[in-house]
Formats: structure tokens, sequence, C-alpha cells
């Protein structure tokens, strides 16, 4: 069963489109622009200054990217995997009166292999290793490449699909590792570098700059992740998932992992901080448990109440114009345990004022599964207080 907490419902207020594409053109400047820009050049007194490009004053060395290559490139792995897919046979053919008329001539189960490659980086110098969860999801085999070519057979240690972190160990020891960055301290602007394996080019290294902080996975329309992403300009493609971003010390500070389609040099990360959380518990314990409801939600404003009623009538029953409403329950789930309904408008969970479903998010993910969890809810123009105990999120996986 699909986890339903961050879904937005696509009869109510829309779905965005999910990931995976390629970049596009920048628009050409329009003639305003430059005639202005031509403008600004004449005013330009002679012995003025002109400071240099943000990429390259943050960090006083136009050619820092070559350093942090050299520095942390031997991290960065490739990671191949494959998996083999079993089509299953209908059971009318397997049945006896069946394969009395057509013997061998009766369909059999045909298997093939699906093949993937992304990136990865080295946490641990006896053979740890980072990558997305959907690089190896499912995988048969795992194969692990440094950059000096020499390749072993990766052990998935564990996975969670929930924030697409997965870790691997190899049989190595001495290995080059990269030294970690923190990513609550970063701030639009700063200048990055991505290293990986895009489209199957081997060690590719491009740079930019954090482009926001922050962002949602519903802001992305990533709606069954929890994690804050990191946006940058820095060019991500298929192949990069798993890789490393990087300051301009070579510390990592996220895990690039998806871009999206027709977006112009738009791409997103992991926060480093969250990768860490997770693959020590993937290391510890193979799994990761993040606490569930079993609600479907969307952020409440005028024009969304405004759509709702045109389209659900009755059969939502709410006067609030700001909250987050609850659209459905999941059966049997610890929201309809604890009495909540389609309808409630939540206004406060553990006593912190809630506004929007990413606040939500945020405050169901920091809670404790098992331990009942305080919420605030609208109903019928009456305020009441429930107790949601999380429990753990049920997770479907692909194939």
């Amino acid at each position: 069963m699909r986890e339903r907490l961050y879904e937005k419902t696509e009869v109510l207020i829309g779905v965005a489109v999910v990931f995976l594409g390629s970049c596009s053109l920048l628009p050409a400047k329009t003639f305003e622009t430059r005639q202005s820009e031509t403008q600004a050049q004449k005013t330009i007194e002679p012995n003025a200054v002109i400071a240099p490009p943000a990429i390259i004053s943050s960090s006083g060395n136009p050619n820092f990217v070559v350093k942090v290559v050299q520095q942390v490139g031997p991290a960065v792995v490739r990671i191949d995997s494959s998996r083999t897919i079993t089509s299953r046979v209908p059971d009318e053919f397997n049945d006896p009166f069946f394969r009395r008329f057509f013997g061998d001539g009766a369909p059999q189960s045909r298997q093939r292999v699906e093949r993937g490659s992304g990136s990865g980086f080295i946490i641990n110098s006896s053979g740890q290793i980072v990558t997305n969860s959907h690089v190896v999801d499912g995988a048969d085999r795992v194969t692990v490449t440094l950059k000096d070519g020499r390749t072993f057979d990766g052990k998935v240690l564990g996975e969670d699909p929930v924030t697409d972190v997965a870790a691997i160990k190899i049989d190595a020891n001495n290995l080059p590792t990269l030294s970690v960055g923190n990513s609550d301290a970063l701030q639009p602007g700063e200048a990055v570098i991505a290293i990986g394996n895009p489209l199957g080019l081997n060690n590719t290294v491009t740079s930019g700059i954090i482009s926001a902080t922050g962002r949602s996975s519903s802001d992305i329309g990533a709606s069954d992740k929890r994690v804050d992403y990191i946006q940058t300009d820095a060019a991500i493609n298929p192949g990069n998932s798993g890789g490393p971003l990087l300051n301009t010390r070579g510390q990592v500070i996220a895990m690039n992992t998806a871009i999206i389609r027709r977006a112009q040099g738009l791409g997103f990360a992991i926060p480093i901080n969250t990768v860490q959380r997770i693959a020590q518990e993937l290391i510890a314990t193979g799994k990761v448990d993040h606490p569930y409801l079993g609600v479907q939600m969307v952020t409440l404003t005028p024009d969304i109440k405004e759509r709702i009623k045109n389209t659900a009538g009755d059969r939502l029953n709410f006067t609030a114009d700001e909250g987050v409403l609850l659209v459905d329950i999941v059966p049997r789930s610890p929201a309809s345990t604890a009495g909540l309904r389609v309808g409630d408008v939540i206004k406060s969970i553990n006593n912190q004022p809630v506004t929007k479903i990413e606040e939500v998010q945020k405050l169901v993910e920091n809670s404790k599964i098992g331990t009942k969890l305080p919420i605030e809810v609208e109903r019928d123009g009456q305020i009441v207080q429930l107790g949601v105990q999380p429990a753990p999120l049920p997770v479907t996986r692909e194939g």
C-alpha cells in the first residue's frame, strides 16, 4: 500500500509531473536587456574595479574547481546494477486441460534483465558507499567501479525509498573518502561542484551555484518522498544520481538525485545531513522506519477552498480558510483509529501551529513511532483535540 501522507489529489488541486529529463537552452536576451547593458557599459569609469563572478570570488581562486576535483575525485564511484524481471504466465495456461491440447506450445514464463547505472561516493575507508535508493532498487547484482579502474561486487546494506538513500559495501580497505560539510548552514548563491557519471560518461564534472534551499518534495512533484531538497543549477543528468554535490572546500554537502523534465538549469540534491542520518540507520539495521498517519491532505487557501467546494460539494464540510485540510483517510490507519475525519482541518501538531502540508510532514517525520502525537483540528467550526499514534510507514517498491 503506497503511503498517501504527502499526496495531493489530482481532482482537487492537480499534481506536478515528476523528474528525469535533460537541460534545454537558455532563452535569448531581449533587445531591451541588451540595450540597457550597452548603456551601462558606457557609464563605467576607466579605472573602475569590476568584481569577478560570485563563483570565483567566493573562493578567491578561479581554478578552485580543479583543486576540488583532484582532491575528491578518487572517492566518487560508478555504480552499475541489474535485476532480472520474470513475466508471469496466467494460471489458465497451467491448467492440465489446456496443456493436453497445446503441450509444449503453451506460453512459457520469460525473463528479461534491466540494467542501470548511477554514481556514489565513499564514506568509509573500509568500503562503505552511499548512493540513491533508485539506483540499486531490486538489483540482483551491483558492481562498483573506482576511478582507478578497479571493480568490486557491491552488497546492498539497505535502502530507503522514502528518502531515496541507499548504503553499499565493497570488500576493500584504505579507500579515499570525502569530508563532510554541514547542509544546514547552506545559503543560496554559494558555489558548488557536481561529480558523477551522467549518461554513462565517467568522472564528469559540472559546477554552478546553490539556487535555493529547503525545496519540499511537493515543490518538485515528488510527493512520495520525505526530503527538503537543495536546488542547484550545476548540470545534473541521468547517471549523476547518487553522486556528491560539493562546496568550494571539497566537502560533500548533498547527494545529487533528480531533475525536472523541461526545466532549465534546475537540479535537486538530498542534504548531506539527511543522507548521513539515513545511511547510519541502514548500515546498523538495514532499514529505516518512518512515522505514518495515513492521511491525504492539501494546504488550504481561499482559492483552493473555492475549487474544492465546486468539485466536492457537500462531501467535504469545512469552514476554515487556512490550515491543512484532510481529503481522505486510509482505512485502519493510525489516523482512522484516532478518529480523524475527512473534512478536518489540522490547526496544530504537538502544540505547534501548522498552515502548510510541508509543516505537517516535518512534524510527523520528527515524531516517534508508537508515541501518541497530539493533533488539534477544526471540525464543523469546533476545535477538537485528538491523539494519533504513528505506525511504521508501509512502503511499496516498484517491480
